[in-house]
């Protein structure tokens, strides 16, 4: 990734041949540019779980090209057979990452491939699965533009955009959503500022958000997580963008942890909070944030994964929850590729499915 025309195609390509997925080691950046070829279930399933692909859109478009990169390797000829061997990765892929909705939907809309086509030979299945999952990362190529002129109209030139984690093409395809109005802005003049969140214990925001601005020439300010009320109270941010990892039917979603304590600083100061992602993020089915599940993840992260050596006493207890839950209240309105939605969450997020 040394340019940045690369950066802005994002971190997650179909190698030539089909046989492989290519996916730019997120756990390397900013210092490193390290390319995975991933080509196995177990392949797959580390890169997810361990964050070298992180970001709800970009894990989508990676488990899609899993299914077809899997597919192609099973030796049967018998419906039923590559079927059902198709489905157990499917399953064991969506393990890796259980609160990412864009995961399950995409291992699912390619598993529907399968269930829709049983009537043909498997060969010609295989192929209608590389349509399909090269279909998917076109469309949210798509998705993350329209997202993005959604989000730059709710903004002008000059304005301060404070963020949290990372929602930029690394994440996603193009643009990416969050910081998507910020870029797109760039490209069009409108020139904002953007305060991007540190977001420990990972730090997203330091070493990918203020990379991928950095690179495509956005004015871009790193804060730690508890700097975001100063800037706020000092008049210095107009709008909060995030993304987001699943959306409940009621407007709550889950994103990554600290997100809600962001919201709930600008409802204090009076700060319009927007949360940015495709309708793919959505998930009708899920009643409201308490039916989210929430990943735990390594108390080593905190304790001593960015440090020469330990930062907390050995053996202390650690909390380590990967997104927190903010409650559909605190939200000023849901940014998707289908338009603006406002509150009333639980009855306009359903118009822009019907």
């Amino acid at each position: 990734m040394e340019n940045r025309e690369d950066l802005k195609s994002g971190s997650v390509r179909l190698a030539d041949d089909g046989k492989s997925c290519i996916i730019l080691d997120q756990t390397q950046l900013p210092n490193r540019q390290v390319y995975l070829e991933l080509e196995s279930a177990q392949d797959f399933y580390d890169a997810i779980k361990t964050l070298a692909v992180r970001g709800a859109p970009a894990i989508g478009i990676c488990a899609a090209y899993a299914v077809y990169v899997l597919a192609q390797q099973k030796q049967t000829e018998e419906y039923a057979l590559f079927r059902d061997a198709l489905r157990k990765d499917g399953e064991y892929l969506i393990s890796s990452r259980p609160t990412a909705v864009n995961l399950s939907w995409a291992v699912r809309q390619m598993l529907g491939v399968v269930e829709e086509n049983g009537n043909l030979p498997v060969s010609q299945i295989v192929g209608l699965l590389g349509d399909e999952c090269r279909a998917i990362h076109a469309e949210d190529i798509e998705m993350c533009r329209r997202i993005s002129e959604y989000g730059l109209s709710l903004v002008k030139a000059g304005d301060g955009i404070l963020t949290h984690c990372n929602a930029g093409p690394l994440a996603t395809s193009k643009y990416g959503t969050a910081i998507g109005p910020a870029i797109l802005g760039k490209e069009r003049g409108v020139d904002l500022k953007v305060f991007s969140d540190e977001t420990r214990p990972l730090l997203q925001g330091a070493r990918l958000t203020s990379y991928e601005l950095m690179m495509a020439g956005v004015d871009v300010t790193l804060i730690c997580d508890n700097m975001a009320s100063i800037v706020m109270k000092n008049g210095w941010v107009q709008a909060c963008f995030v993304g987001c990892d699943r959306i409940a039917a009621n407007g709550d979603f889950a994103n990554k942890i600290g997100t809600s304590g962001v919201a709930i600083l600008a409802k204090h100061y009076g700060i319009p909070f927007y949360t940015l992602g495709p309708t793919s993020t959505i998930d009708m089915d899920c009643p409201t944030g308490d039916d989210i599940k929430i990943e735990q993840r390594d108390p080593d992260e905190i304790r001593s994964m960015w440090y020469r050596q330990p930062m907390a006493p050995e053996g202390v207890k650690c909390y380590n929850p990967a997104f927190d839950v903010t409650d559909h209240e605190l939200v000023t309105a849901i940014v998707t590729d289908r338009g603006i939605v406002y509150p009333p969450f639980d009855e306009n997020l359903k118009k822009i499915f019907a």
